[in-house]
């Protein structure tokens, strides 16, 4: 969630709700949760862009989620395409992971030792992924990049990883930097609390730019230990590269002497159950992963290959643990969710849908002479209020264009469609959403769209 980064000090702060406007649902009891959650955390929540800065009116409180639906403290239904930002594919408190979840719980919660859980999702993750050869579980997707990005140093003896401007890889500190001036660029610190030192190894380059990584890799010669994107770019606005210039970050890595890491943090078993590895056909070095393997629950995972994954303790001195790492509580819903992900045609009948979805919503902007696009990737889509066919870069991105989203967003919550409230975040759809309820979301965004551009924000 890049944008978490990038705007949790910026943005609206008005976050009281929209007094006054016709038809604005009532947020009465999330408002009154929100004061009393200023007391206990930073900026009233545990995650920085639930605080709804970047958007209208005080932050929804969520009470329960069922299939596709959400509702919230004050009553409020929504059909839900955030799907608690992605790992929820299969949609809320489906039966088969909660009978899954239930039946685990009832033997205990955690022990701090091996668990045939374990055993069972790793098999069934690696007997259906040609791309990696053994995995090792974790507790977040931020700590499965941090591990990842050790292990690739401690392979090769180099210290140095590039990363791309506009994908987000998590909290590390390594990662939490952003692009300098210049072409190629050692990065500059995000977040207040990162050493310069420590952002001193990572070098930033722009996305979808052959000459800064040839550039960079000319100037770091014999020192990038490893070049890390997005599977798919999905926490700054759906940033689809080309399948050749994915190729050409797997073609330079090898020629030098590095690795390339793909975090699927969001695109593992989202564009299909091998991810992006898969969608664009190459083979990347080491590979992580989380949200959808937890079914809902916490988790991440990295894997690679047998060679590299021996380097990892106890085999090796790359060290590594976690006490909740390989949860049986996780383990058990990602063996239910998983599984059904298996089943024959899911991902077909998933993103087929969601192209229709998504193709549908663009017939209807391109009739109105509307200027918005939306792009769409597997189950995956995203909301760029711009006239733009490809996007392909952060710097693609008109700032200006997220106060049209931010009256979208609330159009969108008083017709009853939840999306992340952020114009920087991607939407999702899960097996969950019917065509009914697509088409009573279909028939909100047309709507939406209409007084958007009716009353077009000042930009």
């Amino acid at each position: 969630m890049l944008n978490s980064l990038k705007k949790a000090f910026g943005g609206s702060d008005d976050t009281r709700p929209s007094a006054g406007k016709k038809g604005d649902i009532s947020r009465e009891k999330s408002a009154e949760f929100y004061e009393k959650a200023k007391n206990y955390f930073p900026g009233g929540v545990n995650s920085p862009v639930r605080a709804f800065k970047s958007v209208y009116g005080t932050p929804l409180f969520i009470e329960r989620g069922d299939g596709c639906f959400l509702w919230d403290a004050d009553g409020n239904q929504f059909i839900d395409f955030c799907c608690s930002w992605g790992p929820l594919i299969l949609g809320h408190n489906h039966p088969k992971i909660r009978e899954k979840v239930t039946k685990t719980l009832a033997k205990g919660l955690s022990f701090g030792a091996p668990t045939a859980l374990e055993n069972e999702l790793a098999e069934l993750i690696l007997k259906n992924n040609r791309y990696i050869e053994k995995i090792r579980f974790v507790s977040s997707g931020t700590e499965a990049v941090m591990s990842a990005i050790r292990l690739a140093r401690g392979y090769t003896g180099r210290d140095k990883i590039i990363k791309f401007e506009g994908c987000y890889h998590g909290h590390s500190d390594a990662l939490l930097v952003k692009a300098g001036s210049g072409l190629v660029t050692f990065g500059e610190t995000s977040s207040a609390g990162v050493p310069k030192a420590f952002a001193d190894e990572t070098i930033v380059i722009p996305l979808n730019d052959k000459t800064a990584l040839e550039t960079a890799f000319a100037n770091f010669k014999e020192q990038i230990a490893a070049v890390i994107i997005e599977g798919i770019p999905s926490n700054n606005g759906l940033l689809i590269q080309e399948s050749a210039y994915i190729q050409s970050l797997r073609d330079i890595t090898k020629a030098n002497g590095s690795l390339l890491i793909f975090d699927e943090v969001i695109t593992g078993f989202r564009l299909g159950f091998e991810g992006a590895a898969a969608h664009y056909d190459v083979q990347p070095d080491i590979i992580t992963y989380g949200k959808i393997i937890g079914g809902g629950m916490p988790v991440g995972a990295y894997g690679a290959s047998t060679e590299l994954m021996r380097l990892i303790s106890p085999d090796g001195g790359v060290y590594q643990a976690g006490t909740l790492s390989g949860n049986p509580v996780a383990m058990a819903a990602g063996i239910a969710q998983l599984t059904e992900l298996r089943t024959s045609n899911f991902y077909k009948n998933l993103n087929t849908k969601t192209e229709e979805f998504a193709d549908a919503i663009q017939r209807y902007a391109k009739a109105k002479n509307y200027r918005v696009n939306v792009l769409n990737v597997g189950s995956i889509f995203w909301f760029a209020f711009t006239d733009k066919a490809h996007i392909r870069a952060a710097s693609d991105i008109d700032p200006a264009s997220m106060e049209y989203y931010k009256t979208f967003h609330r159009e969108l919550l008083n017709r009853g469609i939840y999306l992340g409230p952020s114009g920087y975040e991607v939407g999702f759809v899960s097996a969950a959403h019917s065509k009914i309820e697509l088409e009573k979301a279909k028939r909100a965004i047309f709507e939406s769209l209409d007084e958007v551009f009716r009353h077009k924000p000042a930009v």
